[in-house]
This record gives structure tokens, C-alpha cells and sequence, in this order.
């Protein structure tokens, strides 16, 4: 099992939605990801109210610093999606550690598998011992929309 690393002292996570600032999230995530670029605030709201959300914040100022959310079954599958750490407080761990988090609130639904994507974070994910699929051929995907160019 891989250990969940301590989130740094100043900041605590959270698995309370109705924490969760709505506007900040979606400020981060439609300005400053490349995959959620231009998401429509209505998508983004409809998004989180079919997830469980995960926040953590600023002790001292009670203010929001990351988010990520789970779409899930709650008892056999979990996709990890919208991971973000505001940029001035990356390179603390912050986004690690609220995985790590994120990682020990599921175990307790006895999820088969929680995946993920990315295009330049594998890194931070192995450590948090996620790997790639075994069986990328067994899997498939369907795109309603166009798709995006990179």
C-alpha cells in the first residue's frame, strides 16, 4: 500500500461539497486547464452535483487552494477528474497530498478501480500508485463533442 502523504501544516482537506468555492473552481478550471477551457459555469455546476468534490484550504484565511472531484457508483468505479492546485501554492505537495487524501476517503467503498487522465502529470500520480492500464485495448471511449485541437 502506498502512504498518503501529510498535507503541509497551514492547510487541511476537505470532502464537504458544500464547501466547495463554485466560482474559484470554476474560475481555475475554465481559464488555466487545458482541458476545461471555456467550460460553461451551468456544465461545470451540473459536473460537480454528480460527483463527490474534495477541497482543501488555508487554515488561517479558510480560503480554497485546490479541488478535485470523484464521479463514482460508490461501490466498484471511480474516475478521478478536475485535479487543481491554485498556482500560488503549487510546489508544496498540496495537489499530492489531496490525492493521497481523496485515495483513503474512497477505500472505504471497496472501488475496483479509480483511474484518471493526463497529459503531463504521471509523475505526481505513480507516487500515489497509480500506473498506467494494464489492458489499454480492453478499453474504449465515445465523444460527443468534437474534438478539441491540443
Amino acid at each position: 500500500m502506498t502512504d498518503t502523504p501529510a498535507l503541509p501544516e497551514g492547510y487541511e482537506f476537505s470532502a464537504d461539497s458544500e464547501r466547495v468555492d463554485v466560482g474559484r473552481v470554476h474560475g481555475w478550471l475554465s481559464t488555466d486547464t487545458y482541458w476545461a477551457t471555456d467550460r460553461p459555469r451551468e456544465k461545470h455546476e451540473r459536473a460537480m452535483a454528480a460527483s463527490l468534490n474534495f477541497g482543501v484550504y488555508d487554515t488561517a484565511s479558510g480560503e480554497q487552494v485546490a479541488y478535485a472531484r470523484v464521479v463514482t457508483d460508490e461501490a466498484l468505479f471511480g474516475w478521478l477528474a478536475d485535479v487543481y492546485v491554485d498556482p500560488s501554492v503549487r510546489g508544496k505537495g498540496l495537489g499530492t497530498a489531496m490525492v493521497g487524501a481523496i485515495r483513503e476517503h474512497l477505500r472505504p467503498y471497496g472501488l475496483r478501480r479509480l483511474v484518471l487522465a493526463t497529459d503531463d502529470a504521471h509523475g505526481v500520480y505513480e507516487k500515489l500508485g497509480f500506473r498506467p492500464l494494464d489492458r489499454p485495448d480492453q478499453w474504449m471511449v465515445h465523444g460527443f463533442e468534437a474534438a478539441r485541437p491540443r
